[in-house]
């Protein structure tokens, strides 16, 4: 015992002596600062898991709150941070998270009706947004969006990861150095199986679910459970179908390597194929729109096959074409299907696109930004257009200035939606 006590104790000294020579030695090295803290919280622990574990790997954020109405998940969630030394409060109402003065930052990863609302609502309550694709439900919500963020000089990134994909950036560079001559169209589609949801009466929601405060802002309808969780996104009243769902990631490429704004034609083929069940949006869709310029977008989705029907996304130019992956590798073709131009992939983005949203938090500067809502909001209403051109059966004419439907016998609900009437006054009045 004497010999162990007179070994710790020799250690002990070594120790000290060693760190205080390195004390000494780098004395006149500045200290580092350490990053300013942005304190967080994040709503809808599904989609919302990823994007906390994002925010927590970097230095500085503090994620506070859990913002989810199924208190299961959101009790996973508050354990979760509690793993890795954190304390998250779990709420379900929204609003108590904005009412908390210390709160910088909110994101938004619940389901679709509530993208716009949640958005608005921070912004005015003057709190920086992460949100989800799709960037809203329908085409005035965006705009409200757009309006808000100007008005209240909030950042607002919608959750266009591939932005910030250093391969999609090499490639969409290259487009724009003139590899592929004029670009004239670009393709994407989303290819999954989706299976039957069935038939369901109404029912009473279960216990550890606050219903209500799931459908929030939207029209009330029974609860049935078909419809929570996920497949909301396959009813007019929550959700966009797969076109709103997992089309904006393919689409919004599109858009960025044609350097197009807003389309001025928009047709739309498909429908429900393959189950007679309680779905409403298709599970077969194709959509074009066309642009000012010779430009042109072409979209597919099934809902009933894994088979690919190629590159994620592919362009085509006056002098080749080029394809690139989900993850950012890309190849580049000529004319006569000669490989010209490739790289391997990289990634889709996603940890950088959370990190370059709290550098723009932490420099409250929504100009950082690599996916603001304008933008965001401009490949959202491709979605839209593409949904409104389907529900109606017409070829939609808008004007490509502003997106905005110039077809005046449109009905004017599936360009605005009704809200509830406790949420109205709250997400309109910007």
């Amino acid at each position: 015992m004497q010999r162990r006590t007179f070994l710790n104790q020799t250690l002990a000294t070594a120790t000290a002596a060693s760190a205080l020579s390195y004390r000494a030695v780098h004395s006149q090295e500045p200290a580092k600062e350490d990053p300013k803290p942005v304190i967080v919280g994040v709503m809808g622990y599904s989609r919302g898991r990823d994007l906390a574990e994002e925010l927590m790997k970097i230095p500085g954020v503090i994620l506070k709150y859990i913002c989810e109405t199924d208190r299961q998940r959101g009790e996973s969630g508050v354990r979760r941070v509690a793993e890795v030394g954190g304390k998250a409060e779990l709420v379900s109402d929204l609003r108590r998270v904005f009412d908390d003065p210390t709160v910088d930052a909110f994101i938004c990863a619940a389901p679709n009706h509530w993208h716009g609302p949640a958005a608005i609502l921070g912004c005015k309550a003057g709190k920086h947004i992460y949100v989800e694709k799709p960037a809203s439900h329908n085409p005035q919500e965006g705009e409200w969006m757009v309006q808000a963020a100007n008005k209240y000089q909030r950042c607002v990134q919608v959750g266009n990861q591939r932005r910030s994909s250093a391969g999609y950036q090499a490639a969409i560079a290259k487009l724009h150095a003139g590899a592929i001559g004029k670009v004239y169209l670009g393709r994407t589609f989303f290819n999954r199986i989706r299976g039957p949801i069935g038939t369901e009466v109404d029912a009473t929601p279960p216990d550890y679910l606050d219903y209500e405060m799931w459908q929030g802002p939207a029209p009330r309808k029974p609860y049935r459970k078909n419809v929570v969780h996920y497949n909301w996104h396959w009813f007019w009243n929550w959700g966009n179908g797969e076109l709103g769902n997992n089309g904006p990631h393919g689409l919004d490429i599109c858009r960025w390597g044609l350097q197009a704004d807003y389309p001025n034609r928009t047709v739309s083929s498909g429908g429900r194929y393959r189950y007679s069940d309680d779905q409403e949006t298709p599970d077969t869709h194709s959509v074009s729109w066309e642009f000012e310029g010779g430009k042109q977008i072409e979209y597919q989705g099934l809902s009933h096959t894994k088979h690919t029907n190629g590159p994620f996304v592919s362009f085509y130019g006056y002098e080749g074409y080029m394809e690139i992956d989900s993850d950012g590798g890309y190849q580049i073709f000529d004319n006569d299907n000669k490989l010209v131009d490739s790289a391997p992939k990289t990634d889709w983005g996603q940890k950088d696109h959370v990190g370059n949203f709290i550098e723009a938090v932490r420099a409250n500067d929504p100009s950082r930004l690599r996916q603001p809502i304008l933008s965001g909001h401009q490949s959202t209403l491709l979605c839209h257009l593409g949904n409104i051109a389907h529900r109606t059966g017409r070829v939609i004419h808008s004007d490509p200035t502003s997106g905005r439907i110039v077809d005046s016998d449109i009905p004017q609900g599936l360009w605005r939606r009704e809200y509830d009437p406790k949420w109205e006054r709250l997400i309109s009045e910007i």
